[in-house]
């Protein structure tokens, strides 16, 4: 892999590298040059001055990893005006950007407030969107960046460990598919996040807030809501699945796009 050391204007020539990069160099431009011979600051000012496409993050060394968390868009807020909270799964991660699985696209350019229990809170901007997430850069100091380097190294090999494999058994899993749709008994419909699910129900983040007791249905399962929760709400199918067959009746990517 090949790449270039860009320092700021005003500092050092950029220098080239070849190799692997470890995780701290996934970056389009690291001020760490301006810092050496400024001192101005501890922050490196990557995501103001390069925000990266999706096609050149793909190209770089991060992660793929998934983990769920939560996060909020400064514009989305409730009929009470408290701002509303989604849940959401990382992708592909990096100490510098990560992609997130999302109910809610937000635009480009939109601040973002994330949280992950393996990562923590992060303020982010978003670079880039796709038809179900969205790429978004992450603010931190070089102290955090050089943790959270650390951090997606243990998890990857984590992810590999044959005895953390077989734990996939479990009765509540992530399905690979991150996206249904969610069918209300009038039939209008509605795309959501599935944050798992079990042979005995799903656990939903959408933009529309059902009440509890809502009947519907997810993917091909009928169901009742049964509870809310901060990200989200639970439904309870009306027949227990067999998990053989779960992931087929309860994903369904596409909606039925209005006459």
């Amino acid at each position: 892999m090949i790449g270039t050391f860009c320092p700021c204007p005003g500092t050092l020539p950029a220098r080239p590298f070849t190799g692997n990069l470890p995780l701290l160099s996934g970056v389009g431009v690291i001020c760490l040059e301006f810092d050496r011979y400024r001192g101005i600051t501890e922050i490196i000012r990557n995501t103001i001055l390069a925000p990266m496409s999706v096609a050149e993050f793909l190209r770089q060394r991060a992660v793929e990893v998934t983990v769920s968390g939560s996060y909020s868009l400064h514009r989305w807020y409730d009929c009470e005006g408290k701002l509303r909270n989604f849940a959401c799964r990382t992708k592909r991660v990096s100490p510098f950007r990560m992609i997130v699985d999302v109910p809610v696209v937000g635009k480009i350019g939109e601040r973002v407030t994330s949280y992950f229990q393996d990562f923590g809170e992060f303020q982010c901007t978003i670079s880039a969107t796709l038809k179900s997430g969205f790429l978004m850069e992450l603010e931190m100091t070089r102290a955090r960046r050089a943790w959270m380097s650390e951090k997606l190294t243990w998890l990857e090999k984590k992810q590999k460990d044959a005895r953390i494999q077989e734990l996939r058994g479990e009765a509540r899993f992530v399905p690979q598919a991150s996206h249904t749709v969610l069918t209300l008994a009038d039939g209008s419909s509605h795309r959501c996040f599935i944050i798992d699910v079990s042979t005995a129900g799903v656990a939903i983040s959408c933009e529309y807030d059902p009440p509890v007791g809502t009947p519907l249905a997810i993917g091909a399962c009928v169901g009742r809501v049964i509870r809310k929760f901060e990200h989200g709400f639970a439904v309870k199918f009306a027949e227990r699945q067999q998990r053989d067959d779960l992931v087929r009746l309860v994903v369904r990517q596409g909606i039925p796009q209005p006459a």
